[in-house]
């Protein structure tokens, strides 16, 4: 079916939405774009602000669209640009097999006509696509907006001050009355100053919270009390670094705030970027007691000089239900990654991703890697720290009382039940990448001589 330009502005909810979509119109932003058999639907994935991209299709019989973003706009910036994308170079669209969230989609839909906009203001791509020179505002009206800005600023970290006062208040009180209290009602505790620090203006670091009663009671029993006292311990350093809350670390702010958004790291001009050939360790997704699930993907970086880690994350809501991975585990691809700030680097958007020109090997790590060394290392430099990645040299898997361990030539380390252990017993681990919390480690992947293995593949 073919379509008009002129079709897509008038289908546009305003001007806005036409200037939005006119940038997104790059193929490096679109992983994948296709139409169905009959030509009468258009799908795509375009590469947002998280680690998964959006779920975009059109059905070009009356221009119907959905997209997996918040956008309370029908249709939305990136079902535009994906109709604008079809209607200069349909070509570009490869034919496929109509998925099922298409076909869920396509059921539960009612077929409505396009609303025509109530100013009756006439749109056009042209329009929208020019820089309109805009009206600078009254100065009266910036210094007002600017005293409003700090005001709420202020406001903002003061109420994350006092809320960092009580954790430690909190802390002082777990311990006058002893870890073994604690550790009975740790999901509890951690939930109710959990809750405090959400109302506090600290999300991050309520979550942060919310997550300890699941790493410490993962680990053997005699090791818990160390391992709860080791994450107070952090949770003192965050609130004496953060002080009275006067220009903290960045990476001390995304830790009890949370993250920039992607526009404004892209436009960090001393952010570390990072082009090169990267491999997919594994994801992990963990549902947080806000509803939300978070996502978070591991990369291998295979170029000697580039970083040799990096992290995705990505945040969607529960009751969407399971949502399908932007990544797969083994997969290779180049890239362009842009990194948070930190004194660790790990954290990263995805800037530009292209196929893998060839099939890598990982990079080669000295038989003498001493991963307490490299964890201790990096805590000097970020003592917040909860996990690092490791690349491991050649070693093997072994169960000891059901537990079992990675053993190399001078180091035994525990390792936390998954999926991937059972299937590399007894094979030759060549290399092995496992995320060390200081107690116990989690094998995302091993390269053996049997093939390579990933722990979500």
């Amino acid at each position: 079916m073919s379509l008009t330009t002129s079709a897509i502005e008038n289908a546009a909810p305003d001007q806005a939405s036409l200037k939005a979509a006119s940038k997104l119109l790059s193929p490096n932003k679109w992983p994948e774009r296709l139409i169905s058999g009959d030509s009468r639907l258009i799908w795509g994935a375009c590469q947002g602000s998280g680690a998964n991209p959006y779920r975009v299709v059109v059905d070009l019989s009356d221009l119907g669209a959905k997209c997996s973003c918040p956008s309370r706009k029908f249709p939305c910036k990136h079902a535009l640009a994906l109709m604008l994308q079809y209607s200069s170079a349909p070509s570009d669209f490869g034919p496929g097999d109509v998925p099922d969230w298409v076909t869920e989609w396509l059921g539960r839909r009612r077929k409505t006509a396009s609303t025509p906009t109530a100013s009756g203001e006439k749109k056009s791509l042209a329009a929208a696509q020019a820089d309109t020179p805009e009206r600078p505002d009254d100065p009266k009206t910036v210094a007002r907006r600017e005293a409003v800005a700090a005001k709420r600023a202020a406001a903002t970290q003061k109420s994350i001050t006092d809320g960092l006062a009580e954790m430690e208040a909190w802390i002082a009180d777990q311990l006058r009355t002893g870890l073994t209290e604690l550790l009975a009602d740790l999901t509890g505790r951690c939930r109710r100053i959990a809750s405090r620090l959400v109302d506090a203006k600290a999300g991050s670091l309520a979550g942060r919270i919310d997550g300890i009663p699941a790493r410490v009671l993962a680990l053997p029993q005699k090791d818990r009390p160390d391992a709860l006292i080791a994450e107070l311990g952090k949770l003192v350093i965050i609130a004496r670094a953060w002080g009275d809350g006067d220009n903290p670390d960045p990476a001390l702010r995304r830790v009890i705030t949370g993250a920039e958004n992607r526009d404004v790291l892209l436009e960090d001009k001393t952010a570390l970027r990072h082009a090169g050939p990267w491999e997919v360790l594994a994801s992990r997704d963990e549902t947080r007691r806000d509803g939300l699930i978070a996502r978070s993907t591991w990369l291998l970086g295979l170029d000697q000089a580039g970083p040799r880690f990096a992290l995705l994350q990505d945040f969607f809501p529960a009751s969407l239900g399971k949502q399908g991975a932007a990544f797969t585990a083994g997969d290779q691809f180049q890239a362009e990654l842009v990194f948070y700030p930190a004194p660790v680097p790990l954290r990263a958007q995805t800037v530009e991703r292209t196929n893998a020109d060839e099939h890598r090997d990982w990079p080669a790590v000295s038989v003498d890697a001493d991963i307490l060394r490299l964890f201790c290392d990096a805590l000097g430099q970020e003592p917040w720290l909860t996990e690092l990645p490791v690349l491991l040299p050649a070693g093997r898997l072994a169960i000891a009382k059901e537990t079992h361990y990675w053993q190399g030539n001078d180091a035994v380390l525990p390792l936390t039940t998954t999926g991937l252990a059972d299937p590399v017993l007894g094979a030759e681990l060549h290399q092995s990448v496992v995320l060390w919390n200081g107690h116990a480690a989690d094998l995302l992947a091993a390269d053996t001589n049997m093939g390579r293995f990933h722990a979500d593949a």
